[in-house]
């Protein structure tokens, strides 16, 4: 019977095995058609002979060709991404998703701040060294880990408390199988879409690392201050677009919070003329005055991004930072840095835009940096090697 050949489904190389197959298809199919080839009748058979052979040979000597090119073009795509799949539990823990989401809910609707503190856990752990959960292990006496160094001092303790409780769940359902890498992804994306955020897939299969050291966060994750031209090269050294920076700050920042010693700088004694920066808006900077004024003492004290919505993931945040009620420095930085003003802009006024940017942008993210097969492993408690690493 004649082959299917329509169209894969798109993009094809994140779908391997169907990619695969579906050139071998192709490629019978062609050399079928090649072999059923035959000469004109004997009358002309002499003048047509050469052309006809000439085909036959140009389509034979193609489909090698056909074959390295398409093994070639598989060779952009790591490994690992490829053997992650939607289904990877399906068999070995079906409640996966099941218990994600329960426990996830149930923390939510107990601590509002905790669809924040989870997104900004896992970007954090996927810019250093890949999504591997290599944030979540606590620091021994050999070894000072990621979580220790003073740029996640800030991470919420409700985002590592969420994780542990997925993970000592499914460990009762089907110990020894899901990897905190996958809980922390999916926990992640289920939590964006509780406040209102895109939906976007993930793709599940990830191991858990072998490695977390606080000296691999700071070339790696940026500071508050850090300037806007930094911060693009930081992201494009993993193969991320302004745009995507910008959709991933952007959705960071419209459920988060920071400390207001992360800012203090534009509130306090800022320039000889003024005592706060002039980019924010001078009503908005005397109540941040007011509430940070304790900050020295008070380390705990924090402030949300986005004073609008602040539980909300909308795109009220890029449209914050017009009005002058940017907290941070890099916030300010995305209207006045030519590379991303004109994003900010399009991304206040159009919240679809945005969302399908983050959606896109945190898919590409879930996948950086992955570790599979004997590259990690599943660990027994989230905070913990198997065995212990020096």
């Amino acid at each position: 019977p004649p082959y299917n050949l329509s169209p894969p489904p798109f993009p094809l190389l994140l779908d391997f095995p169907y990619t695969l197959q579906y050139f071998f298809q192709f490629f019978f199919h062609t050399q079928r058609s090649v072999s059923s080839l035959s000469p004109p009748p004997s009358s002309v058979r002499k003048q047509v002979t050469a052309p006809f052979l000439s085909l036959s040979l140009s389509l034979t000597m193609a489909i090698p060709l056909l074959f390295f090119l398409f093994l070639s073009s598989l060779s952009s795509i790591p490994l690992s991404q490829s053997k992650l799949t939607l289904d990877y539990y399906a068999k070995t823990c079906p409640k996966f998703e099941q218990i994600i989401q329960e426990t996830v809910t149930a923390k939510q609707l107990s601590n509002p701040t905790t669809a924040a503190g989870t997104l900004r856990l896992f970007f954090h752990d996927c810019m250093v060294e890949g999504c591997d959960a290599s944030v979540l292990i606590s620091s021994n006496s050999f070894n000072k880990a990621e979580r220790d160094d003073d740029i996640n001092e800030s991470l919420p303790g409700d985002a590592f408390d969420l994780i542990i409780r997925a993970k000592t769940a499914l460990e009762l359902t089907c110990p020894g199988i899901v990897s905190c890498a996958d809980i922390l992804a999916l926990s992640t994306r289920n939590l964006v879409k509780m406040v209102g955020g895109p939906y976007y897939k993930v793709r599940l299969g990830r191991k858990d690392g072998f490695e977390s050291h606080d000296s691999a966060v700071e070339k790696n994750i940026a500071r508050a201050n850090t300037s806007m031209n930094v911060i693009i090269d930081m992201f494009k050294s993993k193969g991320f677009t302004v745009q995507e920076m910008v959709a991933l700050t952007g959705g960071g920042h419209t459920i988060g919070f920071s400390h207001c010693k992360e800012f203090s700088s534009r509130l306090f004694n800022h320039s000889k003329t003024s005592q706060y920066d002039r980019g924010l808006n001078p009503k908005f900077a005397e109540a941040l005055r007011k509430v940070c004024s304790n900050y020295l003492k008070d380390h705990a004290m924090s402030v949300f991004n986005d004073v609008m919505t602040p539980n909300k993931f909308d795109n009220m945040y890029f449209q914050n930072l017009f009005r002058g009620l940017g907290i941070l420095a890099t916030d300010n930085e995305l209207i006045t840095h030519p590379a991303t003003r004109p994003i900010s802009e399009l991304f206040a006024k159009d919240q679809n835009a945005f969302f399908q940017a983050f959606a896109h942008s945190m898919e590409k993210l879930s996948v950086l940096g992955v570790k599979t097969g004997r590259k990690g492993e599943v660990r027994h408690r989230c905070d913990a090697f198997n065995s212990i690493k020096t």
